[in-house]
């Protein structure tokens, strides 16, 4: 940078501009001044991570911004996260019936990371699947009292 403000120096005197050295640099520091406003930093890998799996209506205004731009520029990822959002509600909703379908969809979609969870959950399906009702069921046995057997509770269950 020395080397040009030199240069730049010697041509305004040999033009017989008034200025010195001094006044040269000033000029030029001011002219690169500080860079324009820095772009805003990337999100970090565990707000990303934050984003796909909190509930959508935990996340703020910036959140959801900051999560519709990620995944405007990752199409595998906008897939991952609705596979992500639909896990969450059979979770929540405790919707054992439609975990196949889901693990069908995942599948098809092809996603290393989500098909080997998927993989290992139709291993074992039928525990997942007693993972989701078994509430249902120690709620069932608690409205009977013990008044009733295993055929009525069988029955009470497969109807729901």
């Amino acid at each position: 940078m020395h080397q040009r403000v030199t240069r730049l120096h010697g041509e305004l005197v040999a033009e017989h501009a008034p200025v010195t050295y001094g006044m040269v640099r000033a000029h030029t520091a001011t002219l690169r001044g500080a860079p324009s406003e820095a772009p805003p930093r990337p999100p970090t890998v565990r707000q990303e991570t934050g984003w796909l799996t909190r509930h959508p209506t935990t996340l703020t205004e910036e959140d959801r911004a900051g999560l519709k731009e990620v995944l405007a520029r990752c199409p595998e990822l906008d897939t991952a996260a609705g596979h992500v959002h639909v896990f969450g509600e059979i979770l929540t909703e405790r919707l054992a019936a439609t975990l196949p379908t889901w693990i069908d969809e995942v599948d098809a979609s092809r996603l290393p990371g989500l098909n080997g969870f998927a993989l290992h959950l139709l291993r074992d399906l039928d525990a997942v699947k007693a993972g989701l009702t078994l509430d249902r069921i120690k709620k069932i046995k608690r409205q009977l009292h013990g008044r009733a057997g295993f055929e009525l509770l069988r029955k009470m269950i497969l109807l729901q």
